[in-house]
């Protein structure tokens, strides 16, 4: 829900509660985090952040960007299952890595390339049990594929669990409600292509995949035979209806 204000939006309002299972499609749960500070065309903005927590045919559970863990958090997953497989799909989404460790030795970390890497000039050290590669099966690949972007600054691995056809996206589409900014900032991320409805990748990320881009078309028609019913994004609105149709939309840049 939004939080109450009077008088014009002066700052995020987020996807509350926080830091709690919301429930989205069997064995598929989100958790809405706290607001982080990121780049958008050069500037440091607030982002809303958000996790996605599956629970594989093994009972184990698969952590995709994980946010603040909180006590309550940490009680609601310990209900569903053992937290097995954290992982960080690009190398902006890593900073909670290492406390998520701590709370769960026996969890496994996969990062795309270039994590541990970041965080190391961020000062912060990461515990990387495997890498997310294309050419190495997962665990978990009979029920959640992957589909690996990779430009000039970052790879992002996208993946579709098969089970609820859900698609999870990090950072390639970012879909911010305009009634949920504060009004200085809809301007700037209308600039940068990032407000719902009509959310894609920031211009300042797009810029850097536009080397690529023959070979990211095939990747773009991957997620498009996968037909998804619905997207899970790391910041911003859900994309719940004409899933297909609005993944079109968002990577139209490719063309």
């Amino acid at each position: 829900m939004v939080r109450p204000m009077t008088g014009q939006l002066r700052q995020m309002a987020l996807y509350e509660p926080l830091n709690t299972l919301k429930p989205l499609s069997e064995n598929l749960w989100i958790v809405d985090g706290p607001v982080v500070k990121m780049s958008l065309l050069g500037v440091k903005f607030p982002f809303p952040t958000r996790m996605t927590v599956i629970r594989l045919k093994t009972g184990q559970l698969w952590c995709h960007s994980p946010t603040v863990l909180t006590p309550g958090l940490e009680a609601e997953l310990g209900k569903l299952g053992p937290v097995t497989y954290l992982i960080a799909p690009n190398k902006l989404h890593y900073v909670h890595l290492p406390n998520w460790r701590q709370k769960y030795p026996n969890s496994l970390t996969w990062a795309a390339d270039g994590v541990t890497e970041r965080a190391a000039q961020h000062g912060i050290s990461i515990q990387v049990d495997a890498q997310l590669r294309e050419s190495e099966p997962a665990p978990w690949a009979d029920e959640i594929e992957a589909c690996h972007f990779r430009g000039q600054f970052m790879e992002e691995v996208i993946f579709f669990h098969r089970p609820s056809r859900t698609l999870i996206v990090t950072d390639l589409i970012e879909n911010f409600e305009p009634n949920r900014v504060p009004l200085w900032l809809r301007i700037p991320l209308r600039l940068a292509g990032n407000l719902a409805p009509h959310g894609k990748a920031p211009l300042d990320l797009r810029l850097t995949f536009l080397r690529n881009k023959s070979q990211l078309r095939q990747q773009r028609q991957q997620l498009l035979d996968w037909h998804p019913q619905q997207i899970v994004l790391a910041h911003g609105a859900l994309i719940e209806n004409n899933a297909v149709e609005n993944l079109e939309r968002a990577f139209r840049w490719l063309d």
